[in-house]
């Protein structure tokens, strides 16, 4: 590496560290969780988005667009129908409820059991999804880099925890904000230097990558193992984002942190603002580099590149990273490992933070009430205590990733199994007046149990497994429900969706009264 390269990368690292201690001073449990609830929508919304949009994607999309086909980028349309649904269902429930994790609401509606089994279910899907989405980008870290994986992994897990811990959610959000920016600079100089290297207009680019091809942006062929098909890309896909971004912890804390209930629904229209910005242009990068690895296939093996993506279609995962190797000048491949640094150290804080907030507010107060400390000084020691140790074990895990196979696959088939049925479970919620404690924990559990089954004996394209766990939630959930009913009757039923906003309207009808 050039000096300016790592005079860039360690100026990004002092920089998150210093943040967290400008943000650390007078810390509260409240600041530290919700930030006092007084954040604005463009953090609210740019912290969703660099979050949940991780190193996994970063990686991903252009290994997608230079080894397969454009498809994916469907994607972009199951994020546009998922925000109205977030703006207007989602984020009012939470908002008019005041609380501190998602899975408060449950026990509102339902119970203790089902708000643990939900944020249980939580836990489990993001300290995987924590590990793969590490696992991912410090590949290609270690290999432009030439650093040990395990070393990328275990050092950038430790800033990251660092500042987490020190200055709470605010200094979490302000991160995200400024690595969303790092990684948008970077991918639009990426597509200026390809661009440049090819010495192509981008138009002959996009006619080299669609020369000869067939069915690059669509493919409605009902198959259940093909691979980014436009059926499971529009179905799984809207689920995967309502989960994410309506029931997930991760994106609830920033909603929970905004000032109020209009500024958590403008940050989630930022937050889709920002897909559609970073989206398209990973899938620009992939695009160009088929178009620049068509001119010099030498740089990545034999043959033409037709030839090499035959003979090795992991090829594709190595392509970006040779090409910043190759041609990237001193500063500027600085830039590209402070980006990816920056994707996977949205994951690891924002996880961390949330994983942890979950288990002090549904677990050790609702189950342990005795050991929530008396002062805030203590409690705060009882936070950090746990971020340091909740990322310890995600960072092991991360290390851990690379032998369990595809890591894109393995990631969307563990949070479908329990993302899914998370999402079920908060449907029932808000739409059923039968849904019964019982039967939710029933289904749910079964659904997430035959997911997993399903997982390792089919063959399926990974993203299927997002409907498959959903929809046998969902139907098994009312199917109990509704039996359960007819036996004993529908029991008042306190907390559906309607009925917080009815209370909602009265409240305010009688306030201008």
């Amino acid at each position: 590496m050039h000096s300016l390269d790592i005079a860039a990368v360690f100026l990004y690292l002092i920089s998150m560290l210093a943040m967290g201690m400008f943000f650390g001073r007078n810390q509260s449990r409240d600041e530290f969780f919700v930030a006092r609830r007084t954040m604005g929508w463009l953090p609210v919304g740019l912290s969703v988005m660099a979050t949940l949009f991780s190193s996994n994607s970063f990686v991903f999309y252009p290994s997608a667009a230079f080894g397969d086909s454009l498809r994916i980028g469907l994607s972009l349309i199951s994020f546009a129908l998922m925000t109205p649904v977030v703006i207007w269902i989602f984020i009012p429930v939470y908002s008019r409820l005041k609380l501190e994790t998602a899975y408060e609401y449950l026990e509102l509606r339902f119970d203790v059991a089902v708000r643990t089994l939900a944020s249980g279910l939580f836990i489990l899907l993001r300290i995987g999804w924590m590990a793969s989405a590490t696992y991912a980008a410090s590949v290609v870290v270690a290999s432009v880099t030439g650093l040990p994986q395990i070393g990328v992994i275990i050092g950038l897990g430790v800033v990251s925890v660092s500042y987490t811990m020190i200055g709470g959610l605010r200094a979490v959000m302000w991160t995200d904000v400024i690595q969303f920016f790092v990684f948008t600079i970077t991918i639009l100089a990426t597509l200026i230097l390809i661009v440049f290297l090819c010495n192509s207009s981008p138009l002959e680019i996009f006619e080299t990558y669609f020369s000869g091809r067939e069915n690059l942006i669509f493919d409605f062929t009902p198959s259940m193992t093909l691979p980014y098909g436009s059926w499971v890309i529009l179905i799984g896909v809207f689920l995967e984002a309502a989960s994410a971004f309506g029931v997930d912890q991760v994106a609830v804390q920033r909603y929970l942190s905004a000032r109020s209930e209009r500024t958590s629904q403008w940050g989630a229209f930022v937050n889709l603002v920002g897909m559609w910005i970073v989206m398209p242009g990973l899938l620009l990068i992939g695009v160009g580099l088929y178009a620049y690895f068509t001119q010099f296939p030498e740089q990545l093996g034999e043959g033409t590149l037709t030839q090499i993506l035959q003979n090795d279609p992991h090829i594709a995962d190595r392509a970006l990273p040779e090409f910043v190797r190759m041609n990237f000048p001193p500063g500027l491949a600085g830039l590209f490992l402070a980006a990816l640094m920056a994707a996977i150290m949205s994951s690891i804080d924002s996880g961390v933070h949330s994983v942890s907030t979950a288990i002090i507010v549904d677990f050790r107060d609702r189950l342990f009430p005795r050991l929530r400390p008396k002062n805030e000084k203590h409690e705060i020691r009882w936070i950090r205590t746990l971020v340091i140790l909740i990322g310890a074990i995600s960072i092991a895990l991360a290390c851990f990733v690379g032998p369990l196979g595809n890591v894109f696959d393995v990631a969307k088939k563990l949070t479908a199994a329990f993302g899914g049925p998370l999402l079920a479970i908060f449907v029932l919620a808000f739409f059923s007046r039968r849904a019964s404690s019982a039967a939710v924990l029933f289904s749910v559990s079964l659904a997430t149990i035959m997911t997993l089954f399903l997982m390792y004996t089919q063959n399926w394209f990974s993203i299927w497994y997002w409907p498959i766990g959903f929809g046998s939630a969902l139907v098994l959930g009312y199917g109990m429900s509704f039996l359960l009913s007819l036996c004993y009757g529908i029991q008042p039923t306190a907390y559906t969706y309607w009925q917080i906003m009815k209370s909602k309207s009265q409240d305010e009808t009688a306030h201008n009264s």
